[in-house]
């Protein structure tokens, strides 16, 4: 085949560093789209975006020209500036991530799950729902890496 088709969906987590709750609604307002902007800039379009005070998730379609990590990291360093420039001086994103690959028959309700992010958290922390996407994921983990 003379053409390379790919379309990879990837799940991202990440907190901020320590779940420090810096991300109030404010800030989230602006940094969302700003991180949009990072992931088209890429060539990564997001698909959603959405979090609480203390991490974040982005549903987002991997470049097939892109390393995971290289899309990561830009997206987390080009937000952590803005977010530093934008009343948060302290702010830092986990030096790790989760990133889980979404079939496009589940895309929908991922980007429902993103969007009702408040409503979930109200009962559940981050640690015990990233817990729960490495066991759905089959990924093992050792806790004393994970937390940063």
């Amino acid at each position: 085949m003379p053409q390379s088709l790919a379309r990879n969906v990837v799940h991202l987590i990440f907190s901020t560093k320590n779940r420090t709750p810096l991300l109030v609604p404010e800030l989230r307002a602006g940094i969302f789209p700003y991180m949009s902007g990072i992931l088209s800039n890429i060539d990564c379009p997001a698909i959603e975006i959405g979090g609480v005070a203390d991490h974040i998730h982005i549903l987002f379609l991997l470049s097939k020209n892109l390393k995971l990590t290289r899309a990561v990291e830009e997206v987390k360093r080009s937000s952590s500036i803005w977010a530093k420039d934008h009343g948060a001086p302290h702010f830092y994103w986990q030096a790790g991530y989760g990133a889980f690959s979404v079939s496009a028959s589940n895309e929908d309700r991922v980007v429902e799950y993103i969007r009702r992010q408040e409503e979930h958290h109200a009962a559940t922390t981050f640690q015990d729902e990233f817990r729960k996407f490495l066991k759905k994921h089959r990924i093992e983990w050792d806790e004393r890496y994970v937390w940063d």
